[in-house]
């Protein structure tokens, strides 16, 4: 009979794994983000057919790239990440309304990587929000 042992997760390697994780979401986002602010011709065509136009093409780009750089500014990690789930809920619901079917999957992964990501660093975005509050 073997016996497995446990391996504690330690707060260390779970900020290892969410910097691993950001880093991801930044490459991601910077390179969605550039093929949309130099209007490439397979974003313009995707936007077009979207009915979002190259204005809301240049927009989600311009969203896209100063939430990649949010992503390393640790006050910003959380909201940021928070921000890109927004972005990917529009995003899967985009796609499914224009291509529909396995498309989907693309955003909808990204999506809960953000998600992940944003329940993981959900302290700084208190400690962010928390002056607000009074």
């Amino acid at each position: 009979m073997t016996s497995t042992t446990a391996v504690p997760v330690t707060s260390r390697a779970v900020n290892v794994g969410l910097w691993a994780l950001q880093v991801l979401l930044t490459a991601v986002y910077a390179f969605s983000a550039f093929g949309k602010l130099t209007a490439e011709a397979q974003n313009v065509a995707g936007f077009e057919a979207m009915g979002l136009g190259t204005t809301g093409m240049y927009v989600i780009g311009a969203l896209e790239l100063a939430g990649a750089i949010a992503m390393f500014v640790p006050r910003l990690t959380g909201l940021a990440a928070l921000c890109f789930v927004a972005l990917m809920i529009g995003a899967v619901a985009m796609t499914w309304a224009v291509g529909g079917g396995v498309l989907v999957a693309v955003p909808a992964a990204v999506g809960v990587l953000a998600a992940v990501l944003a329940w993981g660093r959900r302290d700084s975005t208190r400690r962010l929000v928390a002056p607000l509050r009074g």
